[in-house]
């Protein structure tokens, strides 16, 4: 193995989280997924849910640059990292999370799908894996910010 090889190896693992972003077809609805699993098996506290999300945004942005770069890809449908944070990010401080998991996967894949409200002008400005997690984040903000209107409305 080549001088850099292995952390190269790691980082493009992290950014495809294994081999979910290899699935032939909705590669990132299966790294939402993922995402909401994982959710749902640690049941994160708010701290250990901050420390989650802060960690891959700051770890997803140097995976994700490095994924880009091996796969000689702009923001390559195999990078999922920013999937998985983005959902993370849409369940932030929702009380009684649980019950909101499937509405905030289906609506999260929604903005990360569309692409609205500025999204995509976000993910066309920034570069590498800045821009790659950035409009899944805002994606997760949007998402978050339907449901906290929806439980305060209902």
């Amino acid at each position: 193995m080549k001088p850099g090889s292995f952390t190269q190896h790691i980082l493009k693992n992290i950014a495809t989280l294994g081999f979910i972003g290899y699935i032939p077809f909705a590669s990132g609805t299966f790294g939402t997924l993922l995402g909401l699993i994982f959710f749902l098996l640690l049941k994160p506290s708010l701290p250990f849910h901050l420390i989650v999300i802060f960690a891959a945004i700051f770890i997803g942005i140097y995976a994700s640059s490095t994924a880009e770069r091996i796969f000689n890809e702009k923001d390559s449908s195999k990078i999922v990292i920013d999937e998985f944070t983005g959902f993370w990010v849409a369940v932030l401080y929702l009380p009684n999370a649980q019950s909101l998991l499937f509405p905030a996967f289906l609506l999260f894949r929604f903005f990360d799908i569309i692409k609205p409200l500025g999204i995509r002008k976000l993910e066309n400005t920034l570069n590498n894996g800045t821009g790659i997690m950035a409009d899944d984040i805002l994606a997760g903000i949007y998402t978050n910010i339907v449901l906290q209107l929806w439980i305060k409305l209902f």
